[in-house]
C-alpha cells in the first residue's frame, strides 16, 4: 500500500482528472480524501500499486496543469494500543470495581 499526497489548484475539474488516472488502472481506492492547504488544496490516496503503476500515475499527475506537487511513501498501518475506556469513566474506578 502506498500514500500519496498531490497538492493541486482547486480549478475546475482537477480533482476529477486526478481521480481519473487511478480509475482507468481499475486501482482500487480504499482511502480518498482532500482539503484545502492554505492557497492550495492536497488530495491524499491510499492505494495499492506496483512501482511499473508508480511511475505512471506520476507522470499522468504531473501532466495536469494544476498539480503543483506529489509525494508517495508506503502505508504505515494504524496500532490501537488496546480498547478504549467508555467516555466519562475513570481508570481508575474500573480496577476499583473490579477487585
Amino acid at each position: 500500500m502506498q500514500v500519496f499526497h498531490i497538492h493541486y489548484r482547486n480549478r475546475q475539474g482537477t480533482l476529477m482528472r486526478i481521480l481519473n488516472a487511478i480509475s482507468r488502472r481499475a486501482l482500487d481506492m480504499p482511502s480518498v480524501q482532500a482539503a484545502p492547504a492554505g492557497s492550495e488544496h492536497v488530495v491524499t490516496l491510499i492505494l495499492d500499486v506496483n512501482s511499473k503503476q508508480v511511475g505512471q500515475l506520476y507522470r499522468e499527475w504531473y501532466a495536469i496543469a494544476d498539480v503543483i506537487h506529489v509525494d508517495s511513501g508506503s502505508a504505515q498501518p494504524a496500532e490501537w494500543p488496546g480498547p478504549h475506556p467508555v467516555a466519562g469513566v475513570c481508570i481508575e474506578s474500573r480496577v476499583a470495581a473490579r477487585a
